[in-house]
């Protein structure tokens, strides 16, 4: 039994790819979700910087870059924090940590097992993972799925045999695609996907869809088969809305000023 100081992170076995740790999880809340993970002794998670919401006794935290600089750095590639947290459970008995959405969406609970050892996602959609999942960066079969794709020339890899977790913005929805079956995406609403997914991207075509339609001058085109996961609402489009709401209400309340009418300003303005 760990004494609550050795907590170096060793390969548990002689293979490549450590064992992942056999977690339990429960999922909380609707819109704005967190993950409850329950560890037993000398079990563990790995987490974003900053994610953690809170966690019980005989938990403790080594923050890190997740095997290296080289592993750091290639983690501020794919958009995440250089560092990396691992929460191992050192005392006895069970004990629980629990990590939160950053933003409104859903926690997507990912069993690598069941899904080959291997799945892509969107660059900064890993929340958590057992440890003993890798993280790692994977690049994009096409120069035009990097140069113009939402999700951007670089993905996320989770490799494993054990549990991650993933967030998406509003509701999440799950399409199985079969062989040669054809998916048309607005680039920012893939979340992860198969390796088996061939991913790519494509020209809207049409003047006017391309200036007018207001969708952007690309989609994903994804062939199957395999497993897909879209978001409705992604955390570019949220920014962008709130950006142009802010910009409009400043501009109502610079002109309420300038005007220094009272009521007749306001009622010039549509207030």
């Amino acid at each position: 039994m760990s004494n609550g100081q050795d907590f170096a992170l060793l390969p548990r076995t002689n293979s490549n790819i450590a064992m992942a740790d056999d977690i339990e999880y429960t999922i909380i809340g609707d819109d704005m979700q967190l993950v409850e993970i329950e560890l037993d002794p000398s079990e563990g998670v790995r987490a974003e910087a900053g994610a953690m919401l809170y966690m019980e006794d005989g938990i403790q935290m080594q923050t890190d870059t997740g095997g290296g600089i080289f592993k750091g750095f290639k983690r501020m590639i794919t958009g995440e924090s250089f560092f990396i947290t691992t929460f191992l459970h050192g005392g006895i008995g069970k004990s629980r940590v629990a990590f939160a959405a950053p933003y409104p969406g859903k926690i997507i609970p990912l069993d690598l097992t069941a899904l080959g050892g291997t799945f892509l996602c969107q660059k900064d959609g890993f929340l958590a993972a057992a440890r003993g999942i890798e993280i790692e960066i994977a690049f994009t079969k096409r120069l035009g799925a990097g140069l113009f794709g939402g999700e951007g020339f670089i993905l996320q890899r989770l490799q494993g045999d054990g549990l991650a977790f993933v967030h998406a913005g509003g509701t999440v929805v799950k399409k199985e695609l079969a062989p040669g079956q054809t998916l048309r995406v607005d680039t920012g609403c893939l979340v992860a996907f198969a390796p088996t997914v061939d991913y790519d991207i494509r020209f809207i075509g049409g003047f006017r869809n391309a200036l007018f339609g207001g969708e952007g001058l690309f989609f994903a085109e994804l062939k199957g088969p395999g497993t897909v996961y879209l978001q409705s609402l992604p955390f570019s489009r949220l920014a962008d809305r709130i950006a142009a709401a802010s910009r409009f209400g400043g501009r109502k309340d610079e002109r309420k000023g300038i005007a220094g009418l009272g009521g007749l300003g306001n009622l010039i303005s549509g207030d």
